[in-house]
């Protein structure tokens, strides 16, 4: 029996779906529909039902599936103990991540993962809004906010720090600001209410009643922009800021928060040797990443 053959059955049988079967795969639709039919044709017996809404698995298809399942984990297992085989690892891995993190952080780091793994292809969705694993977007998230419920792989990728900045201009130009009550008498730079995809995302109520945010943006790094040019104050990502020679951190020991990264997979995936690289090398590379994260963790606190 042709091994090759299963790998596609068993991608198409978690994904229900050529189209995303042949992504994660990292190859043309077509070509998972012909491996899946060369095996059905060599087992004498259909594997799945073709519906409207997708691929579903025959009696014969759930029969074979917790088999190759075996077959692959054997393989993973093998894998492990033998890691220069990682060198023949490929496929495909989708992750998603928010905008800033993905932008600023892990374009960065996937380029060593590419480095270790030449033929692992990586799409990086980075994006100023969730991304839908329950959607099939990524094979990989890390998001903001914690699935209560779901057939998820969760981890607590890492937390990260947020401080108050403004431009040297700005601050040059405007009343000294030395306490937070003084905070009503600025402008500020914040994002959309009606567009925000997380409430995580929701800093500027509880630092300041005020409704002098005078430019919304859904892009935290279009907000960054725009407060490096002397638009008013934002709340910044530490780790994004920080890159930003124009930025200074306003009411250092007064103003900070903290929030959490987490990651998450599809409990299917987590067999899958390309997955589980491409999960613990994320793990790595963020805590690798603590001192940019988290500055000055010690007096960070949140409001």
């Amino acid at each position: 029996m042709d091994w090759e053959q299963l790998r596609f059955f068993l991608e198409l049988a978690r994904a229900g779906r050529l189209v995303i079967a042949a992504r994660r795969m990292g190859v043309d639709h077509t070509t998972v529909s012909r491996k899946v039919q060369a095996l059905e044709k060599n087992l004498g017996r259909p594997l799945f039902l073709r519906e409207h809404e997708g691929y579903k698995l025959t009696e014969a298809g759930r029969a074979l599936l917790p088999q190759v399942e075996a077959m692959e984990s054997a393989f993973v297992g093998i894998s492990d103990s033998l890691p220069h085989l990682g060198e023949q690892l490929s496929g495909h891995v989708r992750i998603g991540a928010t905008e800033g993190y993905s932008t600023l952080l892990l374009a960065e780091q996937l380029v060593e993962l590419g480095q270790l793994y030449p033929h692992l292809k990586v799409d990086l969705l980075a994006l100023p809004r969730a991304v839908q694993l329950s959607r099939n977007e990524a094979d990989i998230v890390i998001t903001l906010e914690r699935p209560e419920r779901g057939p998820f792989i969760i981890t607590r990728l890492t937390d990260y720090a947020l401080h108050l900045y403004a431009s040297a201009d700005y601050l040059a130009q405007h009343p000294a600001i030395t306490h937070r009550e003084q905070l009503t008498e600025h402008r500020f730079v914040t994002y959309v209410d009606d567009l925000l995809f997380s409430k995580e995302l929701v800093f500027l109520d509880e630092l300041v009643k005020t409704n002098q945010a005078n430019l919304r943006s859904t892009s935290i790094l279009a907000q960054q922009q725009a407060v490096a040019a002397g638009a008013g104050l934002a709340i910044l990502p530490a780790f994004a800021a920080c890159k930003e020679p124009r930025l200074q951190r306003v009411l250092a020991d007064q103003v900070s928060f903290t929030r959490t990264f987490w990651m998450l997979m599809p409990i299917e995936l987590k067999d899958i040797a390309r997955m589980r690289t491409a999960w613990n090398f994320l793990r790595e590379q963020a805590a690798t990443q603590q001192d940019v994260l988290l500055p000055q963790s010690r007096e960070t606190k949140e409001i």
